[in-house]
């Protein structure tokens, strides 16, 4: 029986299977074997080895078919990072990861430039546990990185600690032997092309055994450091666009604060302009500037006294005729009266506590003119003790000044408007003062026609007076005011200033101001001391005032006129100057220049006290004192004058001094004495 040779077929059937199900190139091989131990003869043989040939080649296809495709969707995968960029580092860590992944090494890593250090640094690493490797830094032309970052060229090593391309250093030998690696593949990171590109880093994997990287290797790494190029500039662009964007929209917000700006100095500028046309005061732009700046505005004058108010500021001391800020209708005399009673001439805890007010008012003037100058040299409002100051101008003369209270931030915008609206209270401030100086004039002629031909024609006299806004037939304080030679002229427009808005007129006659103001009540000394310290202030010199009064019609105020030379001359005498008094005041010589002689209102003043003392106790002060002073304060020849033991004497003395004050026996006061208890002993007293 004859043996016949098995057939190929099964075999070639088993490489197809084998084949489709992906078997190892082992298993392919092996079929070849099979059919030999098989019998099958040498033609079929042949044809199963050569079918086994070409399923090795088709299986190597396959395998690189199948390794491209994976490339491929982790490229894919990684435009699609890309496209969705929203975190750069992210978008790294996952480049990085792919590339150690795809390439099947132990770690991989990706470096960028430093343009401000001049060499490269770590920014991802994956598969890294070297801290010392993941600090290092790579100048460049040093190690396989920074050769990569000088060339611009992809470099591979086998085995970097001995490959001697490289300039090998000592940080980056230890860095490499920290983290065990041994096969290194690097690739620049370029943006741009040819020549003209820039490198911006350098991709690498790396393993801790030797190896051969292949080219398809080299060139996947690439892709993907294309990849991380581009998601580096574009978190570059992004960047810089949002930037961009955050600087225009600050631009834009800066025009729009300006444009509203200028509408709003725009609309500023209509509605103080407007106030000015409708005939407008300086109280009406105060209230203007403070609705507009959002807070509360004063107005005050050269000397640093407040004009007018918005709010509480400027309320807590007196303006320039003694008046609490914003009393525009209270009187002359009425101030006179509080600065009367803060200089003392009461002495009760009202008047003590008055004169404190007038102290901290006039440190507050003085503070104010200080913060105008510094307005007025830095030609811009200034910030002084809680509030914004911004001078009042006409020319280089210091009209006042306005203050901002409330607001002690104040940006530029409305820092300008604070500074314009003084241009508009400056021109208010010359206009009124203009009306003033006018008025005055047209009024001045009058008071001098008062004063040299009051009796030529009374009735046309007070006509002139109502029609020029002045009742001449109601009680008047009359007051002269001196000052020296050189200050004449700043006296007069004091006087205008310190009159304005109270119904008084002034003029200059013989040397002089005279003023005539309605009365209140008071007295011609308070107004005169009032005026004194006032006029003072704003003529920045001494003047000393004297008072008379009250007086009604022509020929009373010339009367009063007439008593009040004497009584300033009178004042100089006694070196009074720079004060303010009646002749009242004056004690005896006042009695002697007043031209209604008022004895009994002289004892009254002098012996007041001891008369009172001895109509309620039934003593006999007023006696001793007469009979001390006729006997040339002899104590003896007084006690036997008044019949009585000396210790009576001294006690009863003792009892005067307490009443009449430390100073009663001083040659002045005891002239003054002497001249009541005669007065009052001729008198029947």
């Amino acid at each position: 029986m004859s043996h016949r040779p098995t057939s190929a077929a099964p075999h070639l059937r088993r490489l197809v299977e084998l084949l489709a199900a992906g078997a190892p190139a082992d298993e392919l091989g092996a079929v070849a074997a099979e059919a030999r131990r098989a019998g099958v003869d040498t033609r079929d043989l042949a044809e199963v080895e050569g079918a086994t040939e070409a399923a090795l080649r088709v299986r190597n296809t396959l395998r690189q078919h199948r390794r491209r495709e994976t490339e491929l969707t982790a490229l894919f995968d990684t435009a699609g990072d890309l496209a969705a960029l929203r975190d750069l580092d992210a978008v790294l860590r996952s480049i990085v990861r792919r590339a150690r992944m795809l390439l099947g090494t132990d770690t991989a890593y990706l470096t960028l430039a430093d343009e401000e250090a001049g060499d490269t640094y770590m920014r991802v690493t994956d598969g890294s546990v070297s801290e010392l490797f993941q600090n290092l830094r790579l100048q460049l032309g040093e190690g396989l990185g920074g050769l990569v970052a000088q060339t611009a060229r992809p470099y591979a090593s086998p085995d970097y600690r001995t490959d001697g391309r490289f300039l090998h250093t000592g940080s980056i030998d230890a860095g490499v032997l920290d983290e065990g690696l041994v096969a290194i593949l690097g690739v620049p990171l370029l943006l741009g092309s040819g020549s003209g590109g820039q490198v911006i880093g350098a991709l690498f994997a790396a393993d801790r055994t030797p190896r051969t990287f292949a080219p398809e290797e080299v060139a996947l790494l690439c892709s993907l450091a294309d990849h991380a190029a581009i998601a580096i500039d574009t978190a570059r662009t992004m960047a810089d666009a949002r930037l961009a964007l955050a600087e225009l929209a600050e631009a834009n917000a800066v025009i729009r604060e300006h444009s509203a700006a200028m509408q709003r100095a725009a609309e500023s500028h209509d509605r103080l302009t407007d106030l000015v046309l409708r005939g407008g005061d300086v109280s009406d732009v105060a209230a203007a500037v403070a609705g507009l700046l959002k807070g509360e505005v004063a107005v005050h004058d050269g000397a640093g006294w407040p004009l007018t108010s918005t709010g509480e500021h400027g309320g807590g001391f007196t303006d320039g005729r003694g008046h609490p800020a914003g009393a525009e209708e209270t009187t002359a005399v009425e101030g006179a009266a509080r600065v009367e009673k803060a200089a003392g001439a009461v002495e009760t805890a009202g008047a003590e506590k008055a004169a404190g007010v007038e102290t901290a008012g006039a440190e507050e003037a003085a503070a104010l003119v200080a913060a105008a100058e510094s307005s007025r040299a830095t030609a811009h409002a200034v910030f002084r003790d809680g509030r914004w100051v911004c001078a009042v101008l006409a020319g280089q003369e210091l009209l006042g000044c306005l203050v901002l209270y409330g607001r002690p931030e104040l940006d530029d915008p409305d820092r300008r408007l604070f500074e314009r609206s003084s241009v508009v209270t400056s021109l208010l401030l010359l206009l009124r003062r203009s009306v003033a100086e006018t008025e005055n004039r047209v009024r001045g002629d009058l008071i001098t026609d008062l004063l040299t031909a009051p009796d030529r024609d009374p009735a046309g006299l007070v006509a002139r007076g109502r029609r020029l806004g002045i009742d001449l037939d109601r009680p008047h304080f009359l007051l002269v005011a001196r000052t020296g030679d050189a200050a004449r002229e700043r006296l007069a427009d004091a006087a205008v200033q310190y009159l304005f808005g109270c119904g008084g007129v002034s003029a200059v006659h013989e040397g002089a101001a005279v003023l005539l103001l309605p009365c209140d009540g008071t007295g011609p000394g308070t107004a005169a001391r009032a005026a004194a310290g006032q006029l003072g202030r704003l003529a920045g010199v001494p003047v000393t005032v004297a008072g008379a009064g009250p007086a009604a019609g022509p020929r009373a105020i010339a009367d009063a006129h007439a008593e009040g030379v004497r009584c300033l001359r009178a004042m100089h005498v006694l070196g009074r100057d720079g004060g303010g008094a009646c002749a009242a005041e004056l004690g005896f010589v006042g009695v002697l220049l007043g031209d209604d002689h008022d004895v009994d209102g002289f004892v009254a003043a002098t012996l007041g006290p001891l008369l009172e003392y001895d109509a309620q106790r039934g003593t006999q002060l007023v006696r001793t004192l007469r009979a001390y002073f006729g006997c040339g304060g002899s104590l003896t020849r007084a006690k036997e004058e008044l019949h009585v033991h000396v210790n009576t004497v001294v006690q009863r003395l003792d009892r005067i001094h307490a009443l009449l004050g430390p100073g009663w026996n001083t040659p002045e006061q005891t002239l003054e004495l002497q001249l009541a208890l005669r007065l009052q002993l001729l008198s029947g007293g």
